[in-house]
């Protein structure tokens, strides 16, 4: 009977047992096949290659080279006449006519003005911190104290130093300039006195500076390689609220706009720029450029690059040395990832064995093989063309028109295929390959070869042509690391 069969009994005993064990250990087992099922993911993830996809923008190809410039003008330190305590009038960076006043001397310290700033005043100086915080490095920690200076003249400026009050701390410029009892004689004198103060006045049209740093009245022929040495660059704040004595150092003036930037070239900069004679610069500090004359100089044996500008000084005049990026090569066009590149062989046709629908423009080629039986049989092909060159010496065909070789899709043709011509025993031969350079496009989830023309590239990225026969367009995606990727391969 079926009851007392044996098999019976022992798969009873078996499944009780089952339902036992997952009966009472449910939640261990499922969190056991959790964890499998996740330990099997990460695996996988840590073993496949991952692909990174790149959509193509148009920018230009950043590929010009930076330099540390020196820079050479004409300025003079000047000397106090006398000694005292100096209270500043000039604003440090800014032009300032002959005759114009630049500080006082006097025998105490002159009490400071009660001028508060507008908010007006406010405003812009807190403008003027937050550029200076958005371009500040801390390896440029020099930009500092030149920042410093420009700061204290705004200020000085903003609340009236050479304004309209007439404290004798906050003087106005007429007052500075003309004197109080004498205005004929003031402006001939180099000083004037007002109240208890003595005011020198600029010599010279100028950029007033209130510090030095040995580079001054020093021309290009007086310089040396080792003057390159930012490291050994050393800057003094003449800005003082100690006493004077006659002699002392009080500030530099800049005589003249134009000015020189020396620049350190290697030999394969200086073959390349040999033949320049004007160069566009352009300044990192605050991203202007400018055009000036160049010449490839020697200092010492070395050779250096010499920028001549006619204007721009004021921008820089509290810098010695420019961070600056020569425009040489501004090439534009859609940028691509150099590792995006790869290269696809295409089988070559001459197109003197081309058909074309006069309707379409379509180009198809006939292909004569043999059937089953070996008859004779013959097919049109319309393959896709990737690229079309013309042959050299612009052979012409019968018709009189120029000859072209075909670069068309080899999933269109085999190799040793018999291309004709109707009412001609002409054939070609199908067989020689030639390589294209592209990218693999992936807009629709799979690996698509598209052509591309390289006109320029950096260590990074390349530069491509527009509009190229199945090539690219802007915001098109492509396979970044194209050596991880076939084509046709289905990524997502």
């Amino acid at each position: 009977m079926a009851g007392n069969n044996p098999l019976t009994g022992l798969f009873t005993r078996l499944t009780g047992n089952i339902r036992r064990v997952f009966g009472k250990n449910i939640a261990t087992v499922v969190c056991g096949l959790l964890f499998l099922y996740m330990g099997i993911n990460a695996v996988l993830y840590m073993t496949t290659s991952h692909i990174e996809s790149y959509e193509v923008i148009s920018a230009p190809l950043s590929m010009n080279e930076t330099y540390s410039g020196l820079v050479i003008r004409d300025e003079t330190v000047v000397q106090a006449e006398a000694g005292g305590y100096v209270n500043y009038y000039a604003r440090e960076g800014n032009k300032i006519n002959a005759d114009g006043a630049v500080y006082g001397l006097s025998s105490t310290k002159v009490p400071e003005a009660e001028n508060t700033l507008s908010q007006e005043d406010l405003a812009k100086i807190r403008d003027e911190m937050m550029n200076f915080s958005k371009s500040f490095t801390p390896g440029k920690f020099n930009s500092t104290y030149s920042f410093k200076y420009l700061l204290e003249g705004s200020i000085l400026q903003y609340a009236g130093v050479t304004g309209k009050t007439k404290t004798p701390a906050a003087l106005t410029m007429e007052d500075l300039q003309a004197g109080e009892e004498n205005p004929e004689a003031a402006q001939q004198a180099d000083t004037v006195t007002y109240g208890n103060q003595t005011i020198s006045k600029a010599q010279t049209d100028g950029i007033v500076i209130y510090s030095k740093d040995g580079y001054e009245n020093r021309s290009i022929e007086d310089i040396t390689s080792e003057d390159f040495d930012r490291n050994s660059y050393h800057k003094t704040d003449l800005k003082t609220k100690d006493p004077v004595r006659a002699g002392d150092d009080v500030y530099t003036i800049i005589t003249d706009e134009n000015w020189s930037l020396l620049i350190p070239l290697s030999d394969k900069q200086a073959v390349k720029l040999a033949d320049r004679s004007v160069i566009r610069v352009k300044f990192l500090k605050d991203d202007l450029t400018q055009t000036g004359d160049f010449s490839v100089i020697k200092i010492d044996g070395q050779k250096y690059g010499r920028i001549d500008f006619s204007k721009g000084l004021i921008r820089y005049a509290t810098d010695r040395f420019l961070d600056i990026e020569l425009v040489t090569n501004n090439e534009t066009g859609l940028k691509i990832p150099l590792t995006s590149l790869v290269t696809k062989d295409f089988f070559v046709i001459p197109s003197t064995f081309e058909m074309t629908d006069e309707e379409t423009g379509e180009i198809s080629f006939i292909v004569s093989e043999r059937d089953e039986k070996g008859k004779t049989v013959t097919r049109v092909v319309t393959p896709t063309i990737y690229a079309t060159e013309e042959n050299e010496n612009s052979i012409k065909n019968d018709t009189g028109q120029k000859t072209y070789t075909y670069y068309v899709d080899d999933n269109s043709f085999s190799d040793g295929d018999s291309i004709v011509l109707k009412d001609s025993k002409a054939k070609y031969v199908v067989g020689e390959k030639k390589s294209l350079q592209g990218v693999y496009c992936i807009n629709q989830g799979y690996a698509v070869f598209r052509r591309v023309e390289v006109t320029d590239q950096n260590d990074e990225y390349a530069i491509i042509k527009k509009n190229t026969p199945f090539g690219l367009t802007r915001y098109d995606h492509i396979v970044r690391n194209a050596d991880r990727v076939n084509e046709e391969d289905i990524l997502y």
